[in-house]
Parts: structure tokens; C-alpha cells; sequence
């Protein structure tokens, strides 16, 4: 694998961090160190945040929507051309088993890049009301969609490059400078976006900074400073919750996609066995590193035991295997702290009266990297904290439910509200699940609902706002409504 060295982006200037700092990056799968990433310094953020500030202040990056679609439609055509590179720089940084990568790893985001440009070519930037007489006087009102300003995209490790496409990508859209600041786990792939567009589009410098802080507290400056006007932040629900209160004295537009610990819903209607092999293979992907999986399985009581077994001989069947490898499901997770707390969770299951029908623990059998079992968990009820709280890996806890209301009342008794799914012998009785069930998104009968052109988010403590679709594009403008004496 054959990549520069990773730099950081600022003002349009590929630079190490300014006082030569770096951080290792590890692949996850053997725990070895793959290469270095630029530690960027509170002077580095607040150079980038000027930069920003400037191109959009000074330019006409915010009006001129034509060569925004045109440089957007470069970062495309880069992003093909370097393909191949991105994606087994995504497998060795990420852990990403090499499938995903033609998947939401890289190829899916890769082509939001181009609906995104394709959304802001015909987009409706003006609105005319028309004229109306308010107060007695004869006014036209017209409504424009403008750029919001300076946006810090904040974004996390498990699918970096769909989220820094799915952030990036819009907000430049749509007339806004960016700081995209990629979590210290996965520094290089942003990096690699930087040199991008650095390189091979005409993005003038400063409307796109690429910082890849290690420091929480250096990262925090994006949300506090007066100069950056939107937090865009997928992450956690707690870091989430600290992103809203550091924002609020300055009124910063903040979206946040957070967690979740969404449930598959199956009918006593519903195949079983295809239901619950589906889920339990999902939650599988990527070690469970997603946060809108299915983690919860709720299945008819008399079946219980059933669904229990077909979940456990699935995950057991998929294992945890080598990334690079085209048939893996399940790879490594991202870190050693991950896998940690993956087995702290674990520990509580059984603490608190669990058994695992299949895995349970660190995968031992591996030398080097960061492993977990795919785990199924069995004999719990939905006031378990395994059941209610975000374990972010390969495990699935499966509950008993007692009809159609019952699995309503238990899919809707959790703090989040990100995602969900419905399995029922007949589209009508699935359809009525899935219109009670409080999520943002809930796939029908095998529905798939995840699309550049589908809006994503959640309900609850899963976030604000919507990412990709038009309202995600949305998200980073203003609305403001001009009146005119006529």
C-alpha cells in the first residue's frame, strides 16, 4: 500500500502540524503500526477555522453555484480515480472488511458526491411568494436558500469516509466553507480526502481544512469559536449532548446523528428463520461498528428459544476473520479501548443473570489486533442495560415478546430512536408495526432504507436533523425571506 504521508489541509496548503507532532496509526487487525498522522495543534484549528472564515467571507464561493457543482463533480472523478487506494487504505486504517468497501465504506459515498452536485446544479435557491398587500402595502416576497457560513464537521471511526462524503459533500454544496475534523482513530482517509482535493480540484483554499487533532480539547475549539457558525457531528449520544451544551452561548445551528439501539421486530407471521439469520448476519458487518444495527431482537415468546439457536449458529458460522480477506463479514473492532469496553459489557451481561448462546468474550485465538466474538445474548428482558445502552460490536441481545403491542412497547422503550425493522407475514400487519414504532428509520419486510437521496436520522437521544437526502443537504443553508415594495 503505497500512500503519502498524511498532512493536514489548511488554507489551501497540504502541511505537518505546526510543531511537527504526530500520533501512530494502528491497523486493527494486527495491532502494528501502519504509519503516522499529524497532530494537529490548537494554532493549527485556529488557523484552519481563519481560513475558512475568509473564504467565505471574502469570496464568492457562498453565490457562485455553478462552480461549486463543478469542482464537486472533480472531487468525484478523484475519487473514482483513486479508488483503489482509498479502499484498501479504508480496510487497513478502519478494520473494514475489503466488501464494505464497494459498499458504505467507499463506493456509495463516493457516488452521494455526485447526487449531491446533481442536487445543487437544479436546485430552487429562490422562491417567489408572489404579492400580497400585508399591512396595506403592496410587497413581492421572495424566499432564498443561502449558505449558513463556517461549518465544523466533526466525524467518527467507524464509517469515515460515508460520514466525511456525507458531511463534506453537502455543506460544500450548498455554499459553505468547511474544518473536517476526523476522529484520531481514522486520520488517514481524511487526510487522503484533503490531499484530494488539494490536488486535483479547483476548491479554492480555505473553503475545505482537514485537521486531525488528537486532543479532545483542541477538537473542542470547532465548537466553542464564535467564527464557525454550524457543528455538524455523528458520534456519540453523550459527546453529542457536550457538542449542544458547548455550542449554546454562541447559537451555533448544531446536527447531531448519535447513537442507537435499534430493534428488528419479528411476527409470529413472520419466516423466522430468514428474520432472524438477517439480523443476526447485520449486526455481524463491520463487528457491529454501526450505529443503526438492529442490536435488539425481539421474537415471539413461544419461539424464543428457536430464534435464539438460528441467531447464535449464524454468528457463529460468520466469526471474526482478516479484513483483507473478500468473504469477510465480521472483522476487527476499531481499537484496544473498544474491545475493552465491548468485554465490559460482556462481563455484565453475565452479571446480570445472561447467558451467551454463541462467542461472549475477546476473540483469543487471534494474534495481535483488537477481536471480539460475534456474541448473541439470551435470557434478559429489555430493562438489561446490555439491552438498552450502545455496545458497539458484534452482539446482539435477543428478547421475548408477546404479541404486536408488546414488541411496539418494547422497541419504543429506549432512549434512542435511530432505526429499527419489521418482519411480518403480510406487508399490511408490518406496515401497522411500523407506523408505532418512534425511529427514523425502520426497514419493512427486507425494505432496504439506506440511499444517498434518503434522509437518515433519529428520533430522541439518537440526534437532530437529517443527513443525506435533501433535507440533509438542507441542513447547512438559511432561509431568509426578502420583501420588496412593489
Amino acid at each position: 500500500m503505497n500512500v503519502p504521508q498524511p498532512l493536514l489541509l489548511i488554507d489551501g496548503k497540504l502541511t505537518p502540524a505546526s510543531d511537527g507532532a504526530t500520533y501512530p496509526i494502528l491497523n486493527p487487525a494486527t495491532g502494528e503500526e501502519i504509519g503516522q498522522a499529524p497532530d494537529a495543534t490548537a494554532a493549527d484549528v485556529d488557523a484552519a477555522i481563519a481560513a475558512a472564515r475568509r473564504a467565505f467571507d471574502e469570496t464568492d464561493w457562498s453565490t457562485n453555484h455553478a462552480f461549486r457543482v463543478h469542482c464537486l463533480r472533480q472531487l468525484h472523478q478523484a475519487l473514482i480515480d483513486n479508488a483503489e487506494a482509498m479502499r484498501a487504505l479504508t480496510t487497513a486504517e478502519v478494520g473494514a472488511p475489503a466488501f464494505l468497501t464497494a459498499g458504505p465504506q467507499y463506493d456509495v459515498p463516493v457516488e452521494s458526491v455526485k447526487w449531491v452536485a446533481d442536487l445543487a446544479e437544479n436546485y430552487a435557491w429562490e422562491q417567489d411568494l408572489g404579492v400580497a398587500e400585508p399591512m396595506g402595502i403592496r410587497t413581492r416576497r421572495t424566499v432564498r436558500r443561502e449558505a449558513t457560513g463556517v461549518v465544523a464537521a466533526i466525524t467518527p471511526w467507524n464509517f469515515p469516509n460515508q460520514i466525511n462524503l456525507n458531511k463534506v459533500a453537502p455543506a460544500l454544496a450548498a455554499g459553505n466553507t468547511v474544518v473536517l475534523k476526523a476522529a484520531p482513530d481514522t486520520p488517514w482517509v481524511a487526510c487522503e480526502l484533503g490531499r484530494l482535493v488539494a490536488e486535483h480540484t479547483d476548491i479554492p483554499a480555505g473553503v475545505l481544512n482537514v485537521v486531525t487533532p488528537r486532543s479532545n480539547q483542541v477538537a473542542g475549539l470547532l465548537v466553542t469559536d464564535p467564527r464557525v457558525d454550524l457543528v455538524s457531528f455523528t458520534g456519540s449520544t453523550a459527546t453529542g449532548k457536550a457538542i449542544m451544551a458547548a455550542a449554546a452561548p454562541t447559537l451555533k445551528k448544531v446536527f447531531l446523528e448519535l447513537g442507537g439501539k435499534s430493534a428488528a421486530i419479528v411476527l409470529d407471521d413472520a419466516d423466522l428463520a430468514a428474520a432472524v439469520g438477517t439480523t443476526a448476519f447485520s449486526v455481524s458487518i463491520h463487528a457491529g461498528q454501526g450505529c443503526a444495527l438492529t442490536t435488539r431482537l425481539l421474537v415471539p415468546r413461544e419461539r424464543y428459544d428457536e430464534a435464539v439457536q438460528i441467531a447464535a449458529d449464524t454468528m457463529a458460522s460468520i466469526g471474526a476473520n482478516d479484513p483483507t480477506d473478500p468473504g469477510t463479514i465480521c472483522g476487527p473492532v476499531i481499537s484496544e479501548v473498544q474491545r475493552d469496553r465491548i468485554a465490559r459489557y460482556l462481563d455484565l451481561a453475565v452479571e446480570e443473570g445472561g447467558r451467551f448462546a454463541t462467542g461472549g468474550g475477546i476473540d483469543t485465538a487471534k494474534e495481535g489486533g483488537f477481536w471480539i466474538q460475534p456474541t448473541v445474548i439470551a435470557g434478559l428482558d429489555n430493562s438489561a442495560r446490555v439491552a438498552r445502552e450502545e455496545i458497539f460490536g458484534p452482539v446482539l441481545v435477543v428478547i421475548p415478546h408477546d404479541g404486536d403491542d408488546d414488541a411496539v412497547r418494547i422497541a419504543n422503550d429506549s432512549p434512542y430512536g435511530l432505526s429499527g425493522s419489521v418482519e411480518a407475514g403480510s406487508l399490511e400487519r408490518a406496515r401497522a408495526v411500523a407506523d408505532r414504532i418512534r425511529t427514523g428509520t425502520i426497514a419493512v419486510n427486507g425494505g432496504v432504507w439506506f440511499s444517498p437521496d434518503a434522509p437518515f436520522g433519529g428520533y430522541k437521544e439518537s440526534g437532530v436533523g437529517r443527513e443525506m437526502g435533501v433535507p440533509g443537504f438542507e441542513e447547512y443553508l438559511e432561509m431568509k425571506l426578502v420583501a420588496e415594495g412593489a
